[in-house]
Order: C-alpha cells, then sequence, then structure tokens
C-alpha cells in the first residue's frame, strides 16, 4: 500500500503509451520498463494473464505474469495459475480485479502497478520494473496510519501477520516485546512497538523517532 502511494506520486500524469514488445510504457514524458499482467474484459468480468494470451505468451513482457503462474503451482494459489480467472461473481468486479492486481505486485515485490484503458471494455495491467521507481523507507510519524490502515485493507488479515510482514519487507527484524507485542529497528534508528489486544488487534502502535516519540 506505501509503495503503490509512493508509485501513483512518481508517475507524472499526462498522455500514455506503450510499446509491449519492447517492454516499454510512457507517460507525462517518463519513461519505464515494465511488464504485462494481464487484460481484464469488463462485459463478462474475466481476467486474462499475459502468459495465457497468445499475443504475448512466451515473450520477455510476459516475464512477471510468468513468475506469479510459478507461483500459483507451487502454493496452490488457483487465481495465478489459472488462465482465466472470473470475476464477474464478485459485488464490485472492478475493485476484484484492482485486488488481483495489487496481490500480483505484493507477490511479485513489484513497484507499483499501471490499469489503462487498453480498449473499448478492456483494461491492461502492468508493472514496473524500472530502478528509477523509488521504493521508499519507512517513516516514523507515518508509521503509526500505514499500519492500522494496512490491517484494515482486507477483511480476514491478521494484523500480528501484517505487522511482522510489513517489517520483513523493509528488512526490519522483528523482536517480542512486553504482553505479546512486537517491535522492530527502523533504517533511520528510529523504534517501534506495537501491541495487541485481547482479540489480536491492534491496540498500540508506540513510535520512538530520532528526537521524539510519535504513537497512535
Amino acid at each position: 500500500m506505501q509503495q503503490l502511494e509512493a508509485f501513483t506520486a512518481f508517475l507524472p500524469s499526462g498522455p500514455w503509451g506503450a510499446d509491449l514488445e519492447a517492454c516499454v510504457y510512457r507517460q507525462g514524458g517518463l519513461e519505464l520498463r515494465v511488464g504485462l499482467l494481464g487484460s481484464y474484459d469488463e462485459s463478462d468480468g474475466s481476467w486474462m494473464w499475459a502468459w495465457a494470451n497468445p499475443g504475448f505468451a512466451g515473450t520477455p513482457v510476459a516475464a512477471a505474469a510468468e513468475a506469479l503462474r510459478r507461483f500459483g503451482e507451487e502454493r496452490d494459489v488457483p487465481e495465478f495459475a489459472r488462465e482465466l480467472v472470473s470475476l464477474a461473481g464478485f459485488d464490485d468486479p472492478r475493485m476484484a480485479v484492482e485486488r488481483l492486481a495489487f496481490g500480483a505486485m505484493g507477490v511479485l515485490g513489484a513497484a507499483g502497478y499501471i490499469g489503462v484503458e487498453a480498449g473499448p471494455g478492456t483494461r491492461a495491467y502492468l508493472v514496473p520494473d524500472d530502478p528509477a521507481v523509488p521504493f521508499p523507507a519507512p517513516v516514523p510519524v507515518a508509521l503509526p496510519r500505514v499500519l492500522l490502515t494496512a490491517v484494515g485493507l482486507v477483511p480476514g488479515l491478521r494484523p500480528r501477520a501484517v505487522v511482522a510482514g510489513y517489517f520483513a519487507r523493509h528488512g526490519m527484524e522483528a523482536r517480542p516485546v512486553a504482553d505479546g507485542g512486537l517491535g522492530a529497528a527502523l533504517p533511520d534508528g528510529s523504534a517501534v512497538e506495537v501491541a495487541f489486544d485481547a482479540e489480536g488487534r491492534i491496540a498500540r502502535v508506540d513510535v520512538t523517532a530520532v528526537g521524539r516519540p510519535a504513537t497512535d
């Protein structure tokens, strides 16, 4: 979520274009190397992975989608391993496809994702694969908001797993703290401790930033 915010802020507004054979996406004067995840057909609510599209199968631009296919087969995640994924049964299919692209971004460790209108009733989704895209480090003052928002992002997520996953993503070694909480040191030398209530929910996020404490 934090990475997607950073990518959205980095990407300039303006007209876009793509040369998928060259793995290039252009927008607002910026040129990025990208991979194609797949496409969404609004008429029937179906998603097709790039590796399953005869026009892209086996080409460099479908490499990211191929990596997801292997992940899906190895970890038994059918949404990544099926050629076509039906999203028509969701109350909001458009939100479902955004969640699918968001999940793909997370699995790949990508710097973001892009959804664009590729034709009448069709959206294409891409992921940047370019060192120009920034990967922001954790910001102490924003950390309580980030963790609390992340826990509420997808229903059913276990808060402790979300916190541990955030720490791991940023190379922060988790350590046990009082009353079953989790703590870690931030890259800038600040410290964070997260307390959980009896139901496993986040009860408090204490951040001792360099210079001053911040709590939520």
